[in-house]
């Protein structure tokens, strides 16, 4: 039993390489990059890769909640390392916007009919309107942005300008979103 757990261990560490691998090779490549690749990027064989995400489908579910989960885990992070929660949350946004630009060609190699969309998407959803809400929370309660703004419209604003990011070299989607998260500030 003993002999299992290093490999076990390994394995996460794997698939954790594997998946940040992946991820950045779709950025370069798009979802269809071939496996030997990703393969390459995480120092591994491409056996290691099938033993861990048999199907393409299985890899591109699992690089978007590994980046999901990045991005919620950075929320917290960002807030309590912050002195000006305004900062923590162009911060994050930034995250998002980058996990955006990628989630798009995860989103189209899922196809939004297949029920897999649905359910990444409400976990899309779950895991990061809270965390985006707390971050703007921290900023409501020291003034410095609007108090209306919502954690659902501003992702959802965010998300907007950022369709179509990776199709025109002419639009800096980060650019855009840093004038709209500049336009919550408060002015006095």
């Amino acid at each position: 039993m003993t002999d299992l757990k290093p490999k076990r261990a390994d394995a996460r560490r794997n698939e954790k390489s594997l998946l940040e691998a992946a991820a950045a090779v779709f950025v370069e490549q798009g979802v269809q990059a071939p496996v030997r690749d990703i393969a390459a990027k995480a120092g591994v064989g491409t056996g290691t890769i099938y033993r861990h995400f048999p199907t393409r489908g299985d890899l591109v579910t699992a690089v978007y909640r590994h980046q999901v989960e990045a991005c919620a885990e950075a929320g917290p992070t960002l807030l309590a390392g912050s002195t000006d929660p305004h900062t923590a949350l162009a911060r994050w946004i930034d995250l998002f916007v980058d996990f955006l630009v990628t989630k798009h060609g995860l989103a189209a190699a899922l196809h939004p009919d297949n029920t897999e969309f649905d359910t990444l998407h409400t976990y899309f959803l779950d895991r990061l309107v809270p965390v985006c809400a707390d971050l703007i929370t921290a900023a409501k309660a020291t003034g410095d942005i609007h108090p209306d703004t919502t954690a659902y419209e501003l992702m959802r604003a965010v998300g907007n300008l950022c369709i179509g990011a990776g199709e025109d070299p002419r639009y800096d989607a980060r650019r855009v979103v840093g004038w709209l998260v500049g336009g919550l500030r408060m002015v006095e």
